[in-house]
């Protein structure tokens, strides 16, 4: 037991991205972080995270959310119950990485310790081209064209065209997709021959979570990954044939803990794991470090969007992260 009633402080804050951020969805110019602590008066721990539109979050109802369990933490709410206190999601994602700090400050060990993993080891990310014009696309992906791995946002009308002049202006880059759910089933067929010709590597969620029955039997030489379609264990099992790979991102499954039972649910069933992340800081980066060994992509580039990282924090040096020195998050101290 904590020697203190550990008690919950819920902050918000904004971070000016260094360019405008476009999806299918929409424009960014900042990200919007809301930071759960827990402290008993020993210990504390932290935990990041970005509401996500696309799932009805805000701010407001994520704040409202961990707000609303401040009781239930000072009567011992902990990892295992939070579970089933909150859905998957950012709230979730916060209080759950919180939880997993504070944990292991306690027992003056790491994380990766406390969860029975390696420690953290230098990581290459992809790196986000946004969702813009075939032009625009091109010129940030040329000015990219040293990094390994460039993840492109796409949107529905016109993406063959921006797949295309990407692949012109970075001939030699490695090349993956995001539809952000905006194509139909008819479209994905139409557009695998152009994909295939310009070397992508894989699709991210090409149609709106729930139509995944259309893509049983549906020949894809280019693997596809399950996005937004898959935000817990329970849904893993239906999307197996349907895609080769599923994408955990800590805000969409709610945190560390479901993560982790994600991978292990994948590895199971053979589908291949990437993991992605939403545009915030190196808090919210940190946490999702520690499962890069099971992934075979890596999407956190968030850190490098803004324009400026919270200090201390993780150190990119190009595409590679790097975990600090000292304590930040995960380590005792």
């Amino acid at each position: 037991m904590a020697p203190h009633p550990q008690r919950l402080t819920v902050t918000r804050r904004s971070w000016a991205l260094a360019r405008p951020m476009a999806t299918a969805r929409g424009v960014r110019t900042t990200a919007e972080t809301i930071i759960a602590e827990i402290a008993d008066g020993d210990s504390r721990g932290r935990g990041e995270c970005v509401p996500l539109e696309r799932f009805g979050e805000s701010t407001d109802s994520v704040a409202a959310a961990l707000n609303g369990l401040k009781d239930a933490i000072v009567s011992g709410l902990n990892r295992e119950t939070l579970q089933r206190a909150l859905p998957p999601g950012a709230a979730r994602n916060a209080l759950d990485c919180a939880f997993w700090d504070i944990d292991a400050n306690r027992a003056w060990c790491t994380v990766a310790d406390l969860a029975g993993l390696g420690a953290t080891m230098p990581v290459t990310t992809a790196f986000t081209i946004a969702h813009d014009t075939p032009e625009q696309m091109a010129e940030l992906a040329a000015a990219n064209r040293a990094r390994p791995l460039l993840k492109l946002e796409l949107g529905g009308d016109g993406d063959i065209e921006r797949v295309q002049a990407v692949r012109q202006a970075v001939p030699a880059s490695r090349l993956i997709i995001d539809a952000n759910e905006s194509w139909t089933e008819a479209q994905l067929r139409a557009f695998m021959p152009a994909l295939i010709e310009c070397r992508i590597e894989l699709i991210e969620q090409p149609l709106p979570a729930g139509a995944d029955d259309a893509l049983a039997g549906f020949a894809h030489p280019v693997p596809l990954c399950a996005d937004e379609s898959c935000r817990s264990v329970a849904d893993i099992e239906r999307l197996a044939g349907k895609y080769e790979a599923i994408n955990i991102t800590f805000d969409k499954v709610g945190g560390l803990t479901e993560a982790l039972a994600l991978a292990a649910q994948a590895k199971r069933l053979g589908l291949r794991i990437i993991l992605g992340g939403t545009i915030g800081t190196s808090l919210g980066v940190a946490p999702a470090l520690l499962l890069a060994p099971k992934a075979e992509i890596v999407l956190l580039d968030g850190p490098l969007h803004l324009a400026a990282d919270r200090f201390p924090g993780l150190r990119y040096d190009g595409s590679t992260i790097t975990a600090p020195e000292g304590r930040f998050w995960g380590q005792p101290g």
